[in-house]
């Protein structure tokens, strides 16, 4: 009987460290995919802004 304890809390540990391997690799994902986010943000406001300029010159133009 506490064989199969000591082989099943073995495996137990096993799967801990694997989940903590998991966790890791998540959040660091998690952060790349907050900094790409950030970026595509910021491209966005960029080109509204160049959209917003584009608009206003054309409403300049008196067409």
């Amino acid at each position: 009987m506490s064989d199969s304890i000591a082989t099943r809390l073995t495996q137990l540990e096993a799967a801990v460290g694997r989940a903590a391997e998991a966790v890791a690799r998540l959040r660091e994902e998690n952060d790349r995919l907050r900094r790409d986010n950030r970026r595509l943000e910021d491209e966005r406001k960029q080109m509204l802004a160049q959209i917003d300029a584009v608009l206003r010159d054309i409403a300049k133009l008196d067409l």
